[in-house]
């Protein structure tokens, strides 16, 4: 555990020894729904694993990536109850945002945190673990910090705050690594947006001309691309090699959220993180990586006694194998709580 004092240094895990854990085997839910969460909207659920076991919550990324089935082997299936569900618009969720008449003015984090809630109520639990990254750790914080009673524990890879700075930081000041791509990415809004490049393709991909939509989602895809493409795990594709409907709906969820700051006022996590005193954490994150960089990570764990940070020198945004065996021997310490 962490010291309370804001000087201290968190505390940082040794990574997991070679060879990396294998993930647990293929599982499908044992029950799965659509739960209506009002505003029109319906939220594709599924529970997996043990039905008396520890309840654990996937939040996923994106926003708008919707959940992936591989996520169910971090899990030991005989001990956790695994709760995965798709966010508004995306994945198995609806309406969906690929359509260009789904109203997005129903898809915010404050709908987000409900739609957790009402779900958890469903679902009839009490307490649950909280697992995501990248957004979907913004999400988690958000929702502790909101319902800290609700939470037992919290597992974090790629840490994210979703700040306006690791926003412009994402998409104009990891620029200077990757100059080219990044002008091409500029390049892709008209000379008088470019002062806010996120804004601007959000109102691309809301332009009534399918031609503009197509151009922006395809611009902005690429640019993601060429970002994770630098780790040493990444892959050229990641983003535009998505089936079209959900890389059409992950553009525009991802610009709608990202051009309001997610509405939450800049530093508010970091900030509030003393009403996760109480709740165990684990922060696993990667060196390298570019897009989301270190220092979140190591700032909320000064701020949260009850968390530990562990980097993963091999890892960058998508992670590796030493990170997966991390995530794996967390979730297997946190299940015998």
């Amino acid at each position: 555990m962490t010291s309370s004092s804001p000087s201290a240094s968190p505390q940082r895990l040794p990574v997991p020894p070679h060879p990396p854990l294998p993930p647990h085997p293929p599982i499908e839910p044992y029950a799965h729904g659509m739960l209506d969460v009002g505003d029109g909207n319906h939220v594709y659920w599924e529970t997996c694993g043990n039905p008396v076991g520890k309840p654990a919550l996937v939040v996923h990324g994106g926003p708008g990536s919707g959940c992936s089935t591989g996520v169910r082997q971090l899990f030991d299936p005989q001990r956790y109850r695994i709760v995965l569900f798709d966010q508004r618009g995306c994945g198995r969720s609806t309406p969906h945002a690929s359509d260009p008449t789904t109203d997005m003015r129903f898809n915010t984090t404050d709908h987000l945190l409900a739609d957790m809630e009402r779900l958890r109520e469903h679902l009839g639990l009490d307490r649950w673990l909280l697992y995501g990254g990248s957004w979907g750790s913004t999400l988690i914080l958000a929702y502790a910090q909101r319902h800290p009673e609700r939470v037992s524990e919290i597992v974090i890879p790629a840490v994210t705050t979703t700040r306006r700075s690791e926003i412009d930081w994402l998409y104009r000041g990891v620029g200077r690594f990757l100059p080219a791509e990044w002008e091409r990415f500029r390049d892709g809004v008209p000379p008088s947006d470019r002062d806010d490049l996120v804004a601007a393709y959000a109102r691309l991909v809301e332009d009534p001309d399918p031609a503009i939509r197509e151009r922006a989602t395809n611009a902005w895809c690429t640019w993601e691309d060429a970002v994770v493409g630098t780790e040493p795990n990444g892959r050229p594709d990641a983003y535009s090699g998505r089936p079209p409907a959900a890389r059409v709906a992950l553009v525009r969820i991802v610009t709608h959220y990202f051009a309001h700051g997610a509405w939450l006022p800049e530093g508010i996590l970091l900030a509030n993180a003393d009403r996760l005193a109480d709740i165990p954490g684990a922060l696993i994150h990667g060196r390298l990586d570019l897009g989301s960089p270190l220092d979140t990570a190591w700032h909320l764990s000064k701020a949260w006694p009850k968390a530990t940070l562990t980097v993963i020198p091999d890892a960058g945004h998508l992670g590796s194998s030493t990170m997966r065996s991390r995530i794996h021997s967390t979730l297997a310490h946190f299940a015998t709580r």
